[in-house]
């Protein structure tokens, strides 16, 4: 959540926030409104218990009908103290609700619009010329079932449409997709993490998904937990309700985890294949940093990703997402997309988001530096989204045959494997 301090000293700021994201402008005056009858309500209830304080030393040394008309004020008075209390609550849960309606604000570098509105920051690789080489491509789904790598129609019989079974080479490539980025991860000095994939809903509201993605969530009503859709809710909320030292950070974790999506109002859309799946497993690199260091916490996720995309040889570009494309708690997010031979165009395979303090005051993590406390900066950026890793690579590494070549980074976790070949059926 954004800071009410800020909201109230420059409402301007939010509501061009709000407006650039495409959200409800009029939600900053209603919480506006409903955080000035906090505060009122607050100083009225004060107002109320001191002066039933100053009465209740009074009533003892009263006599006659001097106490008689003392005890009928002070039944009037906890009355209305009792009132005054239940205002100054309804106000404060009214103040939150739309306080946690209210998404980060945006960075005002971040190109302005919706989906189609990023910008281009860079490229990487070489886009292969498969015409040139004398084969069409064939797509990842035709070459995973060749390899006899992905199973589909064995996953929708099992589970239904968007799952899938990763057999034989399959599975071994993700292995070693998890355990090659895990290892660079810790080489980068994150602290490599399994985190749980059930969480309580304080954890999943705390870290903005309960907002505008809650429909893409999966919620356990009879237990009320939450499947996450991504590592980043357990690691934010590891140090929930926590103070940190300043010297201690940054703190960087880099947790393996399965992900669950619903992937609500996607129907029609990149059903052939894994590349939109309602599970699959992911490397999540996540940081609890000083708020003065997040822009450049920021830059080194983003660096981290590139040197990955760029380890496992695939083309890629890199975007700055648009305003309207942002989600609820990131200020400013860039994405890496790579390049999808069949599909002719670039495609989301990581993204890193800075948060700045608003996973932070929602999940009530600080940091202490000298006597000053205050909430510090939490960023996520995901360094490995396996299945749609996998897509990337077979299809960038093809071969006419049907084979793939297998990158040179991962060779040592396929026990030196250089090439993935069809399998006879």
């Amino acid at each position: 959540m954004i800071d009410l301090r800020l909201l109230r000293e420059d409402p301007d700021r939010v509501r061009a926030s709000q407006r650039a994201r495409g959200e409800d402008v009029a939600l900053v005056d209603a919480l506006l409104s409903a955080d000035e009858r906090r505060r009122s309500s607050g100083v009225r209830f004060d107002e109320l218990r001191s002066e039933q304080k100053a009465l209740g030393k009074l009533i003892p040394k009263a006599t006659g009908d001097e106490k008689a008309e003392l005890l009928g004020k002070a039944s009037r008075l906890a009355a209305d103290v009792k009132a005054a209390d239940a205002e100054q609550n309804e106000a404060e849960e009214e103040t939150k609700r739309l306080l946690l309606q209210l998404g980060n604000l945006v960075h005002p570098d971040v190109p302005v619009g919706g989906e189609e509105d990023f910008v281009v920051l860079e490229t990487h690789g070489t886009i292969r010329d498969f015409g040139a080489e004398g084969f069409e491509p064939k797509d990842h789904l035709e070459l995973g079932e060749a390899l006899g790598a992905i199973d589909v129609e064995r996953g929708a019989k099992v589970s239904g449409s968007r799952f899938y079974y990763l057999t034989g080479i399959g599975a071994l490539l993700e292995l070693a997709l998890v355990n090659a980025a895990m290892a660079r991860a810790a080489e980068a000095g994150f602290t490599p993490m399994l985190t749980p994939a059930l969480v309580r809903p304080r954890a999943m509201e705390g870290t903005g998904f309960l907002g505008q993605a809650a429909e893409n969530v999966y919620h356990l009503e009879k237990d009320d937990f939450y499947l996450v859709g991504t590592s980043e809710v357990p690691l934010a909320a590891y140090h929930m309700d926590e103070i940190i030292d300043a010297d201690r950070l940054p703190l960087r974790y880099a947790g393996f985890s399965p992900c669950f999506r619903r992937e609500a109002g996607t129907y029609g859309k990149d059903t052939r294949g894994i590349f939109r799946v309602h599970q699959f497993d992911k490397v999540e690199m996540f940081s609890y940093v000083d708020p003065e260091d997040a822009e450049n916490e920021h830059k080194r996720l983003l660096e981290w990703e590139k040197d990955w995309l760029n380890a496992l040889e695939l083309p890629f570009q890199v975007i700055d997402v648009a305003t309207g494309d942002l989600g609820a708690s990131a200020s400013r997010k860039y994405d890496c997309e790579a390049w999808i031979p069949t599909q002719g165009k670039y495609r989301e395979l990581t993204s890193t988001s800075n948060c700045d303090g608003f996973q932070a005051r929602r999940l009530s993590i600080r940091m202490r530096d000298g006597k000053k406390v205050q909430p510090l900066a939490t960023l996520n950026g995901t360094l490995c989204a396996v299945p749609r890793t996998i897509v990337a690579i077979l299809e960038n590494h093809q071969l006419a045959d049907g084979s793939v070549r297998v990158p040179e980074i991962l060779r040592p976790y396929l026990g030196g494997r250089e090439l993935l070949e069809p399998v006879a059926k």
